[in-house]
């Protein structure tokens, strides 16, 4: 503000021919005496060298001279105060210009700078000027540097030295020289201006809030030193940074008008800071959705805990990071931690360790392994005082106590703190992990996250996990996953992409290259479409390991369009703390159409669909295989799936609703068809046509419904008569039941046309 423009008496002083009573011999205050009175001083009209001047004798140590005038002092205004002044008689003084300073109630203001710099007078009648500079800001030139608590002053001179000299003093002058420090034709409000000092130490909070109600429309300038803040700031109006900011983990800083990563970046001198300060400000800001690197690459020395730089728990508005690359940064802080404890499982409490001594050692998000868990179980809460964990998902393994082992790996993103955070995106960002740390980790609690065009490059354990049921609905779109373990053979791989606890995700259009595990998928009502996972080595005879591990049993869940590239498709109940099925629904729900199966020099034992019962009385119901390509490239293999009877085998009479049809084989020496039309030869007549499947039934399993028998030309008896009678039908036949018979009321010969299932459909 130029106050020379907008009120110029205000800041003008009389001269003194309009009457000494508006000079006070002291503070210049309402009620001090004044020049009016004083016997050593007199207005001299006629001097050579002044339109009037003021003469007084120096009388005193300090002899002082106030307008009583009250002069404005505004946040962001300079004021320089010049006097002309010379030496008339008697022992020449020293002068400089002093105030006096105030708040607005009129109470003056200590431990201020309230004089400028000293001049001694050296020659009679040389006329001298004197002059200093008042300001709100700490700039080059100022003299009297001011708090904005100061309102008002008293402007004037001291006459100081030796004593009993006679001086003549010409009109004082105060201009507003604002516009030589202030940036009005650039559009720029100075926060030193305001009173910031930028030393790194003091707080400049309350210089910032000045500066930012002043800018009005123009730009906030940050110039070159360290600048504090105590609280929280939001900075509505664009900021130029030349120097930095300095706030305490917790506080926030809102940039509005540069609510990025560059923005952010030059805020704090630093881009992990900058980064890690604007995720802050994503949880705190009502005008963004979205943080935006930028296309910037950040380094990260350390893990992000986003729920520490949250604050808060349980949000849902929509938030996302977008555009960049988050680069890990060598350093034991991505050092995995690594606790053993003796812990008790009982199924009746399927999520919970129970008498664990060392349970606060155990940090949440920890890994457990150990007899009878399955894959990717992972602390979700702990509770020091009962001794307690809450795990993921269930164990399978039954009663026990035992020792566990906890691993906790470090994530770049980690949301774990939260114990719910619903709707937070990632979009075209890439995580360059170099084999030191892991992606994300889910919150505990929530739904919807979203990684959209993302690059997982080198995971060091994994790509994104969950310890909780933040993974419901959760969508991974478009993106690569590379591993950090693409020179391993295929079988020593532990990398693993993803894993879901909960129900409803949409796993599309990835490109996954070489880790041991795409994903480990528990829950249902998953959508897995258009991915390109491969997991292949250059061994010969090579063991491969499940692209998709699905743990629910029963699953109700599509796998459509993937290409599924050396490695298999794994249906599991190992998360069932009774893994023995006695009721409700088995394995099955799922419908696997229009895929490419591919593998390379497999060993003879491979297979593209493996089922694996972790406990007994296990059937098929609802499985839909169809218009898949499965192919092989060197050894060919016998058949496309299998049961893993590692821990038990399934039900064959049980099978409901299996349909395996319209597939291509290559390299399969039995394709599995169910309906299955077998073209059946009886050259010689006989009532018993045994009707063999050609171990084309999925898994190897029986017979149990034949839907039609269609004669083709007419069935003769031994006479070559031809037969009207129909036959009847036996399944379930053979040694291993996967044959039909047809009975003949009496010897018959021809050739049948019999359509064959593996199940009974409901």
């Amino acid at each position: 503000m130029n106050l020379a423009v907008t009120n110029p008496q205000a800041i003008t002083p009389p001269p003194f021919s309009a009457g000494l009573d508006q000079w006070s011999q002291t503070t210049g205050r309402p009620g001090t005496p004044t020049y009016d009175t004083a016997a050593y001083a007199a207005f001299v009209p006629a001097d050579p060298d002044f339109s009037g001047a003021l003469e007084i004798q120096h009388i005193s140590a300090t002899t002082r001279l106030r307008w009583m005038g009250e002069v404005p002092v505004l946040p962001g205004s300079y004021l320089r105060v010049r006097a002309r002044i010379k030496a008339m008689a008697g022992v020449m003084p020293d002068i400089r210009i002093a105030t006096w300073a105030g708040d607005s109630s009129g109470t003056e203001i200590p431990g201020l700078t309230t004089t400028g710099p000293q001049v001694t007078l050296t020659t009679y009648g040389q006329i001298v000027e004197v002059s200093a500079i008042i300001g709100t800001g700490a700039r080059p030139g100022v003299n009297m540097v001011w708090p904005l608590s100061v309102n008002i002053a008293h402007v004037g001179l001291d006459l100081t030295g030796p004593t009993g000299g006679v001086v003549r003093i010409d009109d004082l002058i105060i201009e507003d020289i604002s516009v030589l420090y202030t940036r009005d034709m650039l559009g720029l409000v100075d926060v030193r201006d305001f009173g910031a000092l930028g030393d790194g130490a003091s707080d400049d909070h309350s210089a910032f809030l000045a500066a930012m109600a002043a800018a009005n429309g123009r730009s906030l300038l940050v110039p070159e030193g360290v600048f504090a803040l105590g609280d929280d700031l939001t900075i509505s109006m664009p900021a130029v940074f030349r120097g930095t900011l300095s706030m305490a983990p917790e506080t926030v800083l809102i940039l509005q008008q540069n609510f990025n990563l560059p923005g952010y970046e030059a805020a704090f001198g630093s881009a992990e800071l900058g980064f890690r300060k604007g995720v802050q400000a994503l949880f705190h800001s009502n005008e963004h959705m979205e943080f935006n690197l930028k296309g910037r690459r950040v380094p990260l020395t350390a893990p992000v805990d986003v729920f520490a730089l949250a604050g808060y728990d349980d949000t849902s508005r929509r938030r996302v990071l977008a555009d960049g690359q988050l680069d890990f940064i060598n350093s034991p802080a991505w050092d995995t931690e690594t606790v053993t404890g003796i812990a008790t499982y009982t199924p009746s409490s399927p999520l919970l360790l129970s008498g664990i001594s060392n349970v606060a050692a155990i940090p949440v998000g920890a890994r457990v392994s150990g007899v009878g868990v399955g894959r990717e179980v992972y602390v979700r809460a702990r509770n020091v005082a009962a001794g307690t964990l809450t795990l993921s998902l269930p164990l399978h393994g039954g009663a026990m106590t035992q020792e566990f082992t906890f691993e906790r790996f470090r994530y770049g993103l980690d949301f774990s703190g939260f114990s719910s955070l619903r709707n937070f995106e990632f979009h075209n960002l890439e995580f360059i992990c170099r084999g030191r740390g892991s992606a994300v980790m889910l919150a505990e609690g929530g739904r919807i996250f979203r990684f959209h065009q993302c690059d997982f490059n080198r995971p060091r354990d994994r790509a994104i996990t969950s310890i909780g049921v933040a993974c419901q609905g959760l969508m991974i779109d478009n993106c690569q996953f590379s591993s950090s373990q693409m020179t391993m053979n295929s079988q020593d791989r532990t990398v693993i992409g993803f894993n879901v606890n909960n129900n409803d995700t949409k796993i599309r259009n990835n490109r996954v290259v070489l880790w041991a595990h795409f994903g480990v998928v528990a829950g249902s009502g998953h959508i897995i479409s258009g991915n390109h996972f491969f997991q292949g080595d250059s061994t010969a005879a090579g063991i491969r390991q499940a692209g998709l591990v699905l743990s629910a049993g029963n699953v109700k869940t599509t796998v459509t369009g993937n290409y599924i590239d050396n490695c298999f498709i794994e249906m599991t109940n190992e998360h069932d703390a009774f893994p023995d099925h006695t009721t409700g629904f088995s394995f099955g729900g799922l419908t696997v159409t229009g895929n490419i199966f591919f593998a390379i020099s497999v060993a003879p034992w491979f297979r593209y669909l493996v089922f694996k019962p972790y406990g007994s009385g296990h059937f098929i119901q609802g499985l839909v295989v169809q218009g898949n390509v499965f192919r092989l490239s060197g050894n060919a293999i016998e058949r496309v799936e299998v049961v893993d009877t590692t821990f038990a085998g399934l039900q064959y009479n049980r099978f409901r609703n299996v349909l395996f049809q319209n597939n291509s084989y290559n390299g399969v020496d039995f394709p599995t068809e169910s309906p299955s039309v077998i073209i059946h030869e009886q050259n010689t007549a006989a009532t018993n046509w045994t009707i063999d499947s050609g171990g084309k039934m999925p898994f190897g399993g029986r017979v149990r419904t034949v839907t039609s028998v269609v004669m083709e030309d007419a069935a003769r008896d031994d006479s070559d008569t031809i037969r009207h009678e129909a036959p009847y039908v036996q399944v379930n036949q053979g040694p291993d039941s996967n044959q039909a018979r047809l009975r003949w009321p009496v010897a018959t010969r021809g050739r049948a046309i019999v359509t064959m299932r593996v199940d009974r459909p409901l």
